[in-house]
């Protein structure tokens, strides 16, 4: 690993209207715009991390915790949460709010793992430093996550 930055470097934060074209036959959001939103989002963060074209190489975990309706908002926030040689893990958070009320719920949280490549081999990333509470929980997890996915992948084999 090349040396540190701090992990808010990579943070990014976009925000999204809900429309009736993005929503199901209950007028919410369809899981899968949310996952496509997540997946663009996860990448911008990646390279800004890396400096360099990456790739999505998993999607680890999507939690759906509650729904987005027409006319709400979905502000979405991710980071790198950790890191290895050449991957980077991004950390996304959704929340939906309703601007006419001001209610706000956390819709989505998510882990995905990106891989920097050049000419298409994988290169080398920065490894990140914690700055908050926040983030330290969330490299002080990083670890366990990673094993998990090695296990995951291992039990396709």
């Amino acid at each position: 690993m090349t040396n540190s930055v701090p992990m808010s470097q990579s943070r990014t934060i976009q925000t999204h209207l809900v429309l009736p074209p993005d929503t199901n036959h209950h007028e919410t959001i369809f899981g899968g715009r949310v996952l496509s939103y997540i997946d663009e989002i996860g990448a911008i963060t990646a390279m800004k991390h890396c400096n360099m074209p990456v790739v999505t190489a998993s999607i680890d975990s999507v939690d759906f915790l509650s729904s987005a309706r027409v006319g709400d908002v979905l502000e979405m926030e991710a980071i790198v949460s950790s890191t290895g040689r050449t991957s980077m893990e991004v950390y996304v958070r959704v929340q939906s709010k309703n601007l006419l009320t001001g209610e706000t719920k956390l819709t989505t949280e998510s882990f995905l793992t990106f891989v920097a490549v050049e000419d298409g081999k994988p290169m080398p990333v920065p490894g990140i430093r914690p700055e908050t509470e926040n983030e330290q929980r969330l490299f002080d997890s990083g670890p366990a996550r990673r094993e998990h996915r090695k296990q995951r992948i291992q039990m396709k084999l």
